[in-house]
């Protein structure tokens, strides 16, 4: 069962007006040599939010997940940090990329079925070192060997899967993952693993998507808000019970390497568990409007795009260029990027975030001329650098670097 999504506000989330205007006059100043659509990144909001995902995992390494990244250059930045150690990769492809590129440990968190990928994997050395395979299904073992080109050892990592079931599992409350929830199942899986050649077992991980991704302090919804909450709390005490079993179950079987939960939204829940090695997190370090509904943290906004007003409507309206650029996830309007900056703006209820053009509605819409910049926050994180082939790293007032997106570098992996 999948909660109901969040209702975004109509407009961007309440400011101090004097901190939104002194904020957008920063960005402008930065970017005034920039013609807009751009994207930038908040190197001073960026590394706050690494530094707060290390102080709440409490001592336990952050695996940071390449999805909500996207950009290469702003990876190999928070590795450099104390506290992150590994990507969490969203494709095979993706993953071979990152290793040949210098990335040492890749956990690929999704199953593959790229033959030509794993044909590349079972034959490289380095990369076969480097890339750790994600499988909950022994015809996955299957298809990789059919797949194999080489000798080498695939490393692999099985998942768990974290939903909540209650009503004697009538009702289920959680991502549609891995099949494997019991622990005698992971431990059958750990041993076709061991006794399959070719394979060595050194992971488990299980990511709490309606613990992690689901905001608990709705703005105007309070009695939704309680509902997560008690939802949240019953999952994090049935599933740490459960991880726990999983976790001594298949290291029966296997001498694991790591354990990895959570994800931004968890991170202090799941490192606390002992069973667990590493938390994952990406989202936290753009902070996408998303994940601005939660008690446990707060970050700063780092991630943020422009749009030149291009045309003047009417009172109380501009049209600004492009914009459509939807979140994934089940269509609605809390997927939609949301106007930032200047504060007070609106997208049209009629038409939304448009392919070459969008409405903005409000009263500040009557104060930007032709040519000034719009501000948007993305609904998620990595999503955004789909859009755009680079990011401009903002520090105070100025660039400091412009880097290649994924795409930027001609990397298009899902």
């Amino acid at each position: 069962m999948r909660l109901p999504a969040a209702r975004p506000a109509a407009r961007s989330a309440a400011r101090p007006a004097v901190h939104a205007s002194a904020e957008r006059a920063r960005l402008d100043r930065a970017t005034a040599s920039c013609d807009a659509p751009l994207a930038v990144v908040d190197l001073q909001a960026f590394d706050a939010n690494a530094a707060d995902l290390v102080r709440r995992a409490q001592g336990k390494p952050v695996r940071v997940a390449s999805k909500s990244v996207r950009c290469r250059a702003l990876l190999e930045r928070v590795l450099a940090r104390d506290g992150f150690t590994g990507v969490m990769s969203f494709s095979l492809a993706e993953s071979l990329w990152l290793a040949r590129s210098g990335v040492e440990d890749v956990l690929l968190a999704y199953p593959t079925a790229d033959r030509a990928g794993l044909a590349e994997l079972t034959a490289d050395p380095k990369l076969a070192r480097a890339v750790t395979v994600t499988v909950d299904d022994p015809a996955q073992l299957a298809l990789i060997d059919a797949a194999r080109t080489g000798r080498e050892e695939v490393r692999v990592c099985l998942e768990l899967d974290t939903s909540l079931r209650l009503l004697g599992g009538r009702l289920r409350i959680g991502a549609l993952r891995s099949p494997l929830r019991d622990p005698e199942r992971l431990a059958d899986l750990a041993r076709a693993v061991a006794r399959r050649p070719g394979f060595r077992l050194v992971g488990l991980m299980a990511y709490e998507a309606h613990v992690a991704g689901v905001g608990d302090a709705v703005e105007g919804r309070p009695l939704y808000s309680r509902s997560v909450r008690l939802m949240q709390a019953a999952a994090r005490r049935e599933l740490a019970v459960r991880r726990a079993e999983a976790v001594k179950a298949v290291r029966a079987v296997a001498d694991l390497e790591f354990v990895n939960g959570g994800g931004t939204g968890s991170v202090q829940h799941t490192a606390a568990e002992d069973a667990v090695t590493e938390v994952a997190a990406g989202s936290g370090l753009f902070v996408p409007r998303l994940f601005d509904h939660y008690r446990s943290f707060h970050g700063r906004p780092a991630a943020l795009f422009a749009l030149p007003v291009v045309r003047r409507p009417g009172v109380g309206v501009v049209t600004v260029l492009g914009g459509g650029y939807p979140a994934s996830g089940a269509a609605g309007s809390d997927r939609l990027p949301q106007p930032y900056l200047p504060a007070g703006l609106r997208l049209d209820a009629r038409e939304g975030a448009g392919e070459v053009q969008t409405p903005l509605l409000g009263g500040p819409a009557d104060d930007l001329l032709i040519g000034d910049k719009v501000w948007f926050r993305h609904a998620k994180a990595g999503e955004l650098c789909e859009r755009f082939s680079a990011l401009r790293l903002v520090d105070g007032d100025r660039i400091v670097d412009t880097v290649a997106t994924y795409r930027g570098e001609g990397q298009t992996f899902l």
